[in-house]
Order: structure tokens, then C-alpha cells, then sequence
């Protein structure tokens, strides 16, 4: 695969794996433009599988950079949900069209922002750590990452909405993340999708996520929650919209 990219490819998948490398140490929007990104310039397959490598190598920055920042409490709550969702996902696989696919998670994702900013601006905070908000999240995240590596901004919504700090939440993310695309890992291999070439690509793109994810750690370590939060929420809609188009 690697010959018969094209230099603009190859420029697409170098801005792609750094939007990785950044979402994974500060800013988790950005992961789903790499979703788009990856879909824009290969076919859906080869983009689901080159990407997965690479967001479990950001995945291990993530963790040793936040190792000891993840509240475990709420991980060990969402893993029911989380399983079912990924099942899920591999269900829907089977009867969906790339471009239906990317349509139906983008307009679920707008829905699911739309909902979880309004119950944040309520004076108490909501209750999205009840077993109802936990099997909602956990599944809606599991279903969004298996069918398109795109459950960050469900995940995002509902650390937004518990009021993590900055570094639990984005130690709880990394370490959410790495688990899930762990497990969805050999499903990848099974289906085909990650292959000989797929980690020729990742090879090339590596470097780029390792530095892009160092940097990202810096600009986390300059913000406070009055600038992460809203633009966390930003970049997460515009990710949402970018499905859809």
C-alpha cells in the first residue's frame, strides 16, 4: 500500500496521525478529524485498521504520561455497557454502508452534545453516573468505537459532564481507550482489517503520533478548565458535523 499512496495522501495521513498524538495528551476532539481524515484518503477498511494502531501507540503515551490520574471507579462502572456497545457495533457493521454508518453516528453524536450541554448548564449537575447514564454513555461509546473508531466524543461528554479536573480526565480517557481498542483489536485481525500493509503505513506514521502526543502534553500543562472545557466541546461538535459531510 505504501506505493501506491500519493504525496497529498501521505500529507493527510501525517496531519491525521498528529490529530491522533494531540487528541490522546490534551485535546480528545481532535481524534474523531482523524477519523475523517483516514476515511478521506483510503478505502474504509484499510483506514479502520491503519488508524487502530496508531491510536493504541497514543494510547500507551497517554497512560504513562496520566498513569496516575484515571478514577478507576467510574471504568469499572462503564464496562458493562461498553461490551454490550461493541458487540453492538460489530452487528451493525454487518448491515450498514460505510456512508450510513458515518451519517447515523454523526446525527446520534449531535443528539447526545445537544442533551449533555443542556444538562450542564442545569444548576445541579447531572446525574450521569447513575446506571442509567452508565449503560446509556457505556454502550453509546462501545457501539461509536467499534463501528468507526469514533466513540472520543461520546466519552468526552460524559468526563465533561462528571467534572473531572483536567488530568483525571484525561488519564481516564487514556486509560478507557487503551482497554476498549485492546479489545477490539483482535476482532481487527480476524475481520481482515489489519494487515501487512496497514502496519507498513503505521510504521511511517508512528514518529508522528509519539511527537505530536509529547507536545500535546505541554499545551495540557499551560491550559485551565475555563479554556480546556469549551474547547474540548468545540472541537467534539465539529467532529460530530465532519461524519456527516
Amino acid at each position: 500500500m505504501l506505493t501506491m499512496l500519493s504525496t497529498s495522501t501521505w500529507v493527510v495521513l501525517v496531519i491525521a496521525a498528529a490529530a491522533i498524538g494531540v487528541s490522546k495528551t490534551a485535546l480528545p476532539g481532535a481524534a474523531t478529524l482523524a477519523v475523517a481524515l483516514f476515511a478521506a484518503v483510503l478505502p474504509a477498511k484499510a483506514s479502520t485498521g491503519t488508524m487502530l494502531v496508531l491510536l493504541l501507540v497514543g494510547d500507551v503515551l497517554a497512560i504513562w504520561m496520566y498513569r496516575r490520574d484515571a478514577d478507576w471507579p467510574t471504568l469499572r462502572r462503564l464496562v458493562p455497557g461498553v461490551l454490550a456497545g461493541v458487540v453492538l457495533g460489530a452487528a451493525f457493521l454487518h448491515v450498514a454502508s460505510d456512508g450510513a454508518t458515518q451519517r447515523f453516528i454523526g446525527v446520534l453524536l449531535l443528539a447526545l452534545i445537544a442533551v449533555t450541554l443542556l444538562l450542564m448548564r442545569l444548576p445541579r449537575p447531572p446525574q450521569v453516573q447513575g446506571r442509567a447514564g452508565r449503560a446509556v454513555y457505556g454502550t453509546l461509546a462501545g457501539f461509536t468505537t467499534m463501528a468507526a473508531n469514533a466513540g472520543g466524543p461520546v466519552t468526552t461528554m460524559y468526563f465533561l459532564a462528571s467534572r473531572f479536573s483536567i488530568s483525571t480526565f484525561l488519564g481516564t480517557t487514556a486509560w478507557f481507550f487503551f482497554l476498549v481498542n485492546l479489545v477490539k483489536l483482535p476482532f481487527s485481525i480476524g475481520l481482515g482489517i489489519i494487515h501487512v500493509s496497514t502496519l507498513a503505513t503505521d510504521a511511517v506514521l508512528v514518529p508522528v503520533v509519539i511527537v505530536s502526543a509529547f507536545a500535546g502534553r505541554s499545551l495540557a500543562t499551560r491550559m485551565n478548565e475555563k479554556v480546556f472545557n469549551p474547547l474540548v466541546t468545540l472541537l467534539t461538535i465539529g467532529s460530530a458535523i465532519y461524519l456527516l459531510v
